[in-house]
C-alpha cells in the first residue's frame, strides 16, 4: 500500500489534518504522521519506508531523501520550496513540489497590515500617517504580489510593478502602471513591497544602492526571504537616511541591532507568519495530498519544481 508521509515540526492545523487523511485514505493510501519533532534524525528514520512526503517548513535535506528508499514525491506545503534539496531529489529521481496560491492572499493581507502599521508609527503615540493616495511598487509580479497591488488599489494606492518575467499587458489589464527597470521601482514608491525567490541572482540584490534611490519617509515590506536583503547595505542606508523604515516577516540576521539602531524604523515579526491563517494552513495541507494523490495514480507532475 501507497504510504504518505505528513512531517510537520509546526503541525497542521486538525481540521487541515483530518482533511489531508481523508484524501489520503479515499485514494486507498495510508497515512503517517510526525508532528511536532525536535530532532531531525526522526524525520530521517520515519521516511524510511514511505512513497510520499509532505512538509511545511520543514528541511528535506539529502539525507531525509537518501533515506527514503521508496520515496517518490515531496510536497511543500507552501509556495516557497528552499527548504528541500532539489539536486538531491534529482539525483534520487524524487519529484518535487509546492502549492503555489495557497498561501498567497494570507501572505498579501499580512504585507498591507505592515504597511499600515509602519504608517501609524507601530501603533505607538504620535502622529502617523495614511497609504491612501501613496505609491506601491510590487517587486515581483506573482500570486502573491498580484494580490497586494489588488488590495493596495483598494486602500487607494497607486500601484506600480516590475517583473521581467510577467507579460506587460497582463499587469496593465489589471490597472497596474509598468515601470522598466527595479532602479525605476524603488525611486517611484512610497512603498515597495518584496516578493522575489531567493536564488543564486537575487540574494543580496536589495541593498544601500537601491534603497538609498527611495523618496523621503518611504517603506520597504519583505515578506519573501531574508536572503535577498543585503543587510550590511541596508544597515548603511537605515543610518544615512533616517526616514526609511524597514518592516520584514522574515527576521534578519541582525534584527537586534536594528531595533537598537532604528527604533520605531524596524519591524520584523518573531517567526515567519505570512501563512500563519487557518484558511492558508488548510489550503496548502489540502493541495498538497490532492497533487500526491494525481501524481501517485496519473503521473501528473504540476507543479514540480525540479525539472
Amino acid at each position: 500500500m501507497t504510504k504518505v508521509l505528513v512531517a510537520t515540526e509546526k503541525p497542521f492545523a486538525k481540521v487541515a489534518v483530518e482533511g489531508i487523511r481523508k484524501i489520503v485514505e479515499d485514494a486507498g493510501f495510508e497515512l503517517v504522521l510526525l508532528e511536532k519533532y525536535t530532532d531531525p534524525n526522526d524525520l530521517v528514520k520515519a521516511v524510511a519506508d514511505v512513497d510520499a512526503l509532505i512538509v511545511r517548513s520543514d528541511k528535506v535535506t539529502k539525507e531525509v531523501v537518501d533515506a527514503g528508499k521508496n520515496l517518490k514525491i515531496v510536497v511543500r506545503a507552501g509556495a516557497g520550496y528552499d527548504n528541500l534539496d532539489l539536486a538531491a531529489c534529482t539525483a534520487k529521481g524524487v519529484v518535487a513540489m509546492n502549492t503555489p496560491g495557497q498561501n498567497s492572499n494570507a501572505v498579501a493581507e499580512l504585507a498591507i497590515g505592515m504597511m499600515i502599521y509602519m504608517a501609524r508609527n507601530l501603533f505607538q503615540p504620535g502622529t502617523g500617517s495614511e497609504i491612501a493616495g501613496k505609491k506601491l511598487g510590487i517587486h515581483a509580479y506573482g500570486n502573491v504580489g498580484k494580490l497586494v497591488a489588488k488590495y493596495g488599489k483598494g486602500f487607494g494606492m497607486e500601484v506600480y510593478a516590475f517583473d521581467p518575467f510577467v507579460d506587460k499587458a497582463v499587469m496593465e489589464k489589471d490597472g497596474i502602471k509598468v515601470v522598466d527597470s527595479i532602479e525605476m521601482l524603488y525611486s517611484s514608491c512610497d512603498y515597495v513591497s518584496l516578493h522575489i525567490p531567493a536564488n543564486d541572482k537575487t540574494k543580496k540584490s536589495i541593498g544601500y544602492d537601491l534603497l538609498s534611490k527611495m523618496p523621503k519617509g518611504a517603506t520597504l515590506v519583505n515578506t519573501a526571504r531574508k536572503e535577498v536583503i543585503d543587510e550590511e547595505g541596508l544597515k548603511k542606508v537605515l543610518a544615512e537616511r533616517t526616514d526609511l523604515k524597514y518592516a520584514t516577516d522574515i527576521m534578519a540576521d541582525c534584527h537586534a541591532e536594528l531595533v537598537e539602531k532604528f527604533p520605531g524604523r524596524v519591524f520584523a515579526t518573531p517567526k515567519k507568519m505570512g501563512a500563519e491563517t487557518a484558511e492558508a494552513n488548510i489550503n496548502a495541507g489540502l493541495a498538497a495530498a490532492r497533487q500526491i494523490v494525481a501524481f501517485i495514480k496519473n503521473g501528473d507532475k504540476n507543479f514540480q519544481v525540479n525539472k
